[in-house]
């Protein structure tokens, strides 16, 4: 692991005082390890409870997840314990439960919109959107395994939404310098510098303000960071208030930990079980109008229409059109119309494509989902037609009836590499 940067050492040392050795060294401990369940979905494994998220958890030890066929279920998430006050930062905007039309705006790797989706109400809408093509894969694999119809992902520069202002919550999870990173990845230090954290300051200002563009009146941003730099965190947000008029919502953490500054609450590793984080939350001025009430999931064409699709605006939900965010269903090949591998994760659509597309279901132990999820075709007898394979009651993907064997659709990348079976 190489040093921490000397300039960072000494703007610690200033901030904290005699703070800045217990920092430094509680970056050279192990990080913990925690999870969170997945609400939707049971099982998963089990540890202490994250002070500020109900469905977090610490582990003792950290298993080899690679080999568990529930986290390729989605029924839960490996997650960095600090980036879980997202649940917090939502009940200081009053929307635990809403039927709320949400906007992640970065949301690679997916670990925030996922949240937000068992956050909010069943009839809620959150547009995961990440404009990165190779991070916007991966948030598609990790949204799909969740397995919440009212997720839609879009690659869409961030000024498109600003342009709609339709969203009762945008979260920011803006790109920063990662100082609250270099516990764990060895990159976070050696790329570190002021200019980093100056060309950072400039990406995350343009950032607030299409978000906060994208918001309607009455509507809350959440920014937050892996950062302790002031530039990034606190005084980005002085400046913004500078220039928007917006009420901080105090953000209640439920435990000591995590250091409460003006505007928002800051994570540190020598003083709570967690990585460097900061998170604030602001409201919009203004009052909401009436939305549409959320109808049901509708299957049309090879996408699922998500409960609030009626409630959208027009150009919203011609955005979402475009960009093919809505679950995908159904696709077309060669050998006619199959399952997409998406809708195996997702009870509602799987659901409304029995009637449409007939399939088998085949439940697997263990180790016939690990095969499963290494590529591997299963042994069967008159195997015909298109089988959803299904581990502890929570679908894993598709496979095609050839006979005496079900042939593997599991995604190419997707599949896992290890040969290693034990935990």
């Amino acid at each position: 692991m190489p040093p921490v940067p000397d300039g960072l050492v000494r703007r610690l040392s200033a901030d904290l005082g005699n703070e800045a050795p217990m920092l430094l060294a509680a970056l050279d401990t192990p990080p913990p390890t925690s999870i969170r369940l997945n609400p939707r979905k049971s099982g998963g494994p089990s540890g202490g409870l994250v002070p500020w998220c109900s469905t977090g958890r610490f582990l003792d030890e950290r298993p080899l997840f690679t080999v568990d066929p529930l986290l390729h279920a989605g029924a839960y998430y490996v997650q960095e314990a600090g980036s879980m006050l997202v649940e917090r930062a939502v009940v200081a905007a009053g929307l635990i439960g809403a039927d709320a039309t949400a906007l992640d705006l970065c949301a690679a790797p997916g670990g925030k919109s996922t949240h937000l989706l068992s956050l909010l109400g069943p009839g809620a809408l959150v547009v995961c959107n990440e404009v990165d093509a190779r991070r916007h894969a991966v948030l598609q694999e990790n949204i799909w395994k969740w397995g919440a119809p009212n997720a839609c992902i879009t690659r869409l520069p961030a000024e498109t939404f600003g342009t709609l202002p339709h969203f009762d919550l945008v979260l920011v999870d803006a790109p920063c310098s990662g100082e609250g990173l270099m516990r764990r990845e060895p990159v976070a230090r050696s790329q570190w510098s002021p200019e980093l954290v100056r060309r950072c300051s400039t990406v995350q200002a343009g950032l607030l303000e299409h978000a906060w563009n994208a918001l309607r009146p009455g509507g809350a941003l959440i920014y937050s960071t892996c950062t302790w730099a002031d530039e990034e965190d606190d005084g980005q947000l002085r400046s913004f208030l500078q220039r928007h008029e917006a009420e901080v919502l105090a953000i209640d953490p439920l435990d000591p930990g995590p250091i409460r500054g003006e505007r928002g609450l800051m994570c540190m590793p020598h003083r709570c079980r967690a990585e460097g984080f900061f998170i604030a939350a602001l409201r919009k001025p203004g009052s909401p109008g009436p939305r549409e009430a959320a109808g049901p999931c509708v299957l049309e064409g090879h996408r699922l229409r998500p409960p609030a699709w009626a409630g959208l605006h027009p150009a919203l939900r011609t955005a979402i059109d475009r960009a093919d965010a809505a679950l995908p269903v159904t696709v077309d090949g060669p050998g006619g119309t199959a399952p997409h591998p998406a809708v195996a994760f997702c009870p509602e659509a799987v659901d409304l494509l029995r009637p449409v597309l007939p399939f088998t279901t085949m439940d697997v132990d263990r180790q016939q989902a690990l095969a499963f999820l290494r590529g591997e075709a299963l042994a069967a007898t008159d195997a015909a037609g298109h089988a959803l394979m299904r581990h502890a009651g929570h679908g894993l993907g598709w496979a095609k009836g050839a006979g005496n064997r079900w042939n593997n659709r599991y995604p190419v990348g997707w599949r896992i590499r290890t040969r290693r079976t034990g935990v």
